[in-house]
């Protein structure tokens, strides 16, 4: 691609492709060492002719070509590259770029320096390895970037490529690893499989270095309450039918937290996501807010579609629709949220029946005890709240909570996903009784 860009028919000039009359092209990194693990590659791949032909100087920092081209590798320096108009950047081994090391600024830097471009026309193109989760690195702003153009939150323009091995892929399992490894290289054939099981196998290779940069996975910070291969191994396309049984739960913000309803099918924990609202990135969401009345629409919808027996909702914010809730629907309601209402559900004050509930929603993930519905962007909004949450000890036992107090990464849905299993496991105390047809189990009242 540098290239191509330096060399080739990569701009449409008149309707007709032609070369860039003056490329600039930037190999970027945090480190010289980085950019020259990209430099020494350019020179092998042109043939003497083409050096000839194109007016090729080859340098170890800088090469030149056509006489108005060039192609130079540029480290964290933010201030030295402001101004600068190139043409295509290479952001190398943007999993390194955090702002400790000036990368967060440098690679803002160089957006704005392309936004200057032509028409447009001036690109980047970030090459990078699995990120760590709450690093703040741009590999990570790339891939949130990525997640809310996918969920709708956000407008942006972005390409994302990535090849990882499946969720489930087993390191202790030859097989399971070899299949995984082959899924991850994608078409880097020269990659020798059997070599990087031995690395993954050695003892010495953590299991999150294994799965960063032999799989290609996003690894769960060392407090996530759930990881990413224990939520992904219980996704299904399975999805729920008008008319099941099923529980409720809400958790409401209103600006800055998210509001999120989930329901829970008694009958086999299958978890659904009904809506998530959260402001959208960037400048569309300064002075959001949630519609409320479209929400009180989608819980209300909830009741027509199916049969609704418990629902709990974290009264915070909401406290008049969720008294209006409980008094409209108190008579199809088969459980109480609380001895002061039929919905609502104080957080604050139920910290020990929450925390114990919280350890149980955990166990049922890694025991593969629950299914979640998958296919829907909202599924995907629900899986990045799941992932954002942190375990967070108290005198009862294992909580959940932010990564911290100010931070923008969203953990209602789990929040409200904890709601609804509460909900279903006390219609259950209340109503022990089964009876199984098939693959159906009917509760009595």
């Amino acid at each position: 691609m540098v290239w191509f860009e330096a060399l080739g028919k990569c701009r449409m000039i008149d309707g007709r492709p032609a070369q860039h009359p003056a490329p600039w092209i930037q190999i970027a990194a945090v480190s010289r060492e980085q950019t020259r693990n990209t430099m020494t590659l350019l020179g092998p791949m042109l043939s003497k002719d083409a050096i000839a032909e194109f007016g090729v100087d080859l340098g170890k920092e800088i090469i030149y070509c056509r006489g108005t081209g060039r192609i130079e590798a540029v480290t964290s320096s933010p201030r030295a590259l402001e101004g600068g108009r190139p043409t295509f950047v290479v952001k190398n081994e943007t999993q390194h770029w955090i702002y400790a090391n000036q990368g967060v600024e440098m690679s803002r830097a160089i957006n704005r320096n392309l936004g200057k471009s032509r028409d447009g026309a001036a690109r980047s193109l970030a090459i990078q390895n699995a990120h760590v989760p709450g690093e703040g690195s741009v590999a990570e702003a790339d891939y949130e970037t990525w997640t809310a153009i996918e969920t709708g939150r956000s407008r942006a323009a972005l390409y994302y490529d990535a090849t990882e091995a499946p969720s489930d892929t087993d390191l202790a399992d030859r097989d399971s690893l070899r299949a995984g490894l082959i899924d991850a290289r994608g078409d880097s054939e020269w990659l020798d499989i059997d070599r990087l099981v031995e690395e993954i196998l050695d003892p010495t290779t953590p299991v999150e270095v294994s799965r960063r940069f032999y799989l290609n996975q996003v690894v769960a910070a060392s407090d996530a309450l759930v990881t990413t291969t224990a939520w992904d191994t219980t996704a299904t396309d399975d999805r729920l039918e008008p008319g099941d049984r099923i529980t409720l739960g809400f958790d409401g913000g209103k600006t800055d937290d998210a509001t999120a309803l989930i329901a829970i099918r008694v009958a086999d924990r299958l978890v659904q996501t009904l809506g998530i609202w959260q402001a959208p990135d960037g400048p569309r969401g300064r002075d959001w807010e949630v519609d409320r009345a479209e929400v009180d629409g989608v819980f209300r919808n909830a009741f027509t579609t199916y049969d609704v027996v418990g629902a709990f909702a974290d009264v915070a914010l909401w406290e008049s629709y969720v008294d209006q809730w409980s008094m409209d629907y108190r008579n199809q309601l088969k459980i109480r949220a609380s001895n002061r209402s039929v919905v609502g559900w104080d957080m604050r004050s139920g910290l020990k029946d929450s925390t114990l509930a919280n350890e149980a929603l955990v166990a049922a993930v890694l025991d593969g005890a629950i299914r979640h519905s998958t296919g829907e962007p909202v599924d995907t909004l629900l899986r990045v709240h799941v992932l954002n949450a942190r375990r967070r000890l108290n005198r009862y036992g294992l909580s959940f909570g932010k990564e911290h107090r100010e931070s923008a990464r969203k953990v209602d849905g789990w929040a409200a996903m904890l709601l609804a299993d509460m909900a279903r496991a006390r219609y259950l105390d209340k109503h022990p009784t089964t009876e199984r047809t098939g693959q159906a189990v009917f509760f009595s009242m």
